[in-house]
């Protein structure tokens, strides 16, 4: 089969190649990829400045949506034909505090889909059997392929961030994962504000198509001012940076009230300068959210299943595998919001 690879460590030196199909072990599952999307995390690989623990040469790509193809003799509950999602991770120790908590997305040995361990930029993937999930019949196959980054969306605002009822949310960075981040917190009862560029205006227009309460263009706007005067001079109670970029990160430390909470989603990639005296002076609750944990892909899925989120809306690009480079151009020129790969 052909697969987008990795081959080795350096900026670029990803290829189109063939590889053999894979075989199920007695634990594993096979799935036939349907739709794979393209994530900022899969660039930051292509230019090797990712901090997770990368092994070529492998398959890139772990976000998707398939039907199962063939199943080992241990799996039960799973079977050919079904229509599923995976997570990402594909070892862990079981071991650590943090294995033993649900965890696996802070375990000191994990490995993930994609880095590790062969992904779905290919027609097939395998993974463990304990990281499927089957889909709810209300969630199609191209909204499903959308489930890890919403996942990682459920994860930092529902399970570590905690937005009430009323909240005011101001969401950094109207990319992908923060369209997906302003719905979950849609969701959850806050009124959103979804602030990017002026090269964001099309995304921003999304915003408001799915349910944003308002957009700022920061560069024509005082965003920060504006957040005030919609909360009487306090500012936002919540602040998710999405966009992975120093400016963004900078604005959200002035965006969020005193006592407020603000959570770093976005990944920028390399070290940044801020003034961190700000979260001393402000008395900031600051959290940092990575990955995901399995509650997260179940509460994802639900979310999908009751129309909370729409994810397939982001989907905005459909293009061959073969196609790879072509997407990957796309997303650093930001062209488009969500690139989904058809393996062929």
């Amino acid at each position: 089969m052909k697969a987008v690879v990795k081959t080795k460590r350096g900026d670029g030196n990803i290829e189109l190649w063939d590889v053999d199909d894979p075989k199920p072990g007695p634990d594993q599952v096979v799935i036939e990829v349907v739709a794979t999307g393209i994530c900022g995390s899969d660039i930051h690989i292509y230019h090797d400045d990712i901090n997770i623990t990368l092994k070529p040469p492998v398959v890139i790509g772990h976000e998707f949506s398939g039907v199962v193809a063939e199943v080992g003799g241990n799996v039960k509950g799973i079977r050919p034909g079904d229509r599923v999602v995976s997570e990402t991770t594909a070892s862990h120790c079981g071991k650590c505090i943090y294995c033993q908590a649900g965890e696996l997305n802070m375990c000191l040995e994990r490995r993930v889909m994609g880095y590790w361990a062969n992904g779905t930029f290919a027609k097939y993937c395998m993974v463990s059997k304990e990281r499927v999930h089957v889909l709810p019949e209300s969630v199609d196959l191209d909204s499903a392929a959308l489930t890890e980054p919403l996942a990682c969306c459920v994860h930092g605002i529902i399970e570590l961030t905690g937005v009430s009822a009323g909240d005011t949310v101001a969401v950094v960075g109207p990319g992908a994962i923060g369209l997906l981040a302003m719905q979950v917190a849609k969701a959850e009862g806050g009124r959103t504000i979804v602030l990017g560029t002026a090269k964001d205006r099309e995304r921003l227009a999304m915003a408001k198509k799915l349910g944003a309460d308002f957009t700022l263009e920061v560069e024509s706007t005082n965003s920060v001012d504006a957040i005030k005067e919609l909360t009487e001079g306090y500012g936002a109670d919540v602040v998710l940076e999405c966009s992975g970029a120093q400016a963004g990160a900078a604005m959200g430390l002035d965006l969020v009230r005193k006592k407020g909470k603000y959570t770093q989603i976005g990944l920028f990639g390399r070290p940044i300068q801020i003034d961190f005296e700000k979260v001393a002076f402000k008395e900031i609750r600051l959290t940092g959210s990575f990955s995901h944990r399995t509650i997260s892909w179940k509460r994802s899925l639900s979310l999908m299943g009751q129309g909370k989120v729409d994810a397939k809306a982001l989907i905005t690009n459909e293009i061959p595998l073969s196609d790879w480079k072509k997407g990957f151009d796309m997303m650093e020129a930001k062209k488009g919001l969500k690139i989904i790969m058809r393996p062929v």
